[in-house]
């Protein structure tokens, strides 16, 4: 094979598995805070309803207003974490949740709701789809 088409098929590799984590881990991770939290069944009354809000804490899916702008750190969370394992500096996903529980930690410390339940689950889902489009990537790249 051609040298250049060579690296140039490399590089489209890595963009389109790079847009996919960036992209696709949005829905990947709505769907599992829809496993982990999912939606309560219709109550018949008002007394029921009122006493089922006083007996259960928020939410995972509710916390999504504590935790504001989760969806684009989401997807910058995931495209440093598949560059970091592209370029080998495995560190780096260490650097990236450490900043990202830094910038966090006010709201969660702030709130007793499912705050920190949504923020471990979204983040370990966000992390372990870009790993695994990492991982893809660098398999595929190293098959010619």
């Amino acid at each position: 094979m051609n040298p250049a088409l060579a690296i140039a098929l490399k590089a489209a590799v890595v963009a389109v598995l790079a847009v996919l984590a960036v992209l696709a881990g949005s829905p990947v991770v709505t769907a599992v805070f829809g496993r982990a939290d999912p939606p309560r069944p219709p109550t018949t009354s008002s007394e029921q309803a009122a006493a089922a809000d006083a007996t259960d804490a928020p939410g995972i899916r509710a916390a999504a207003a504590t935790l504001r702008g989760g969806r684009w750190i989401g997807m910058l969370e995931r495209l440093a974490v598949f560059a970091t394992i592209l370029a080998g500096f495995g560190e780096g996903i260490a650097v990236v949740l450490a900043i990202k529980a830094l910038a966090r930690y006010p709201e969660l410390k702030a709130t007793s709701s499912g705050a920190a339940e949504r923020f471990i689950i979204g983040t370990f889902t966000s992390v372990l789809f870009a790993a695994a489009c990492a991982g893809l990537a660098w398999w595929l790249v190293g098959l010619w």
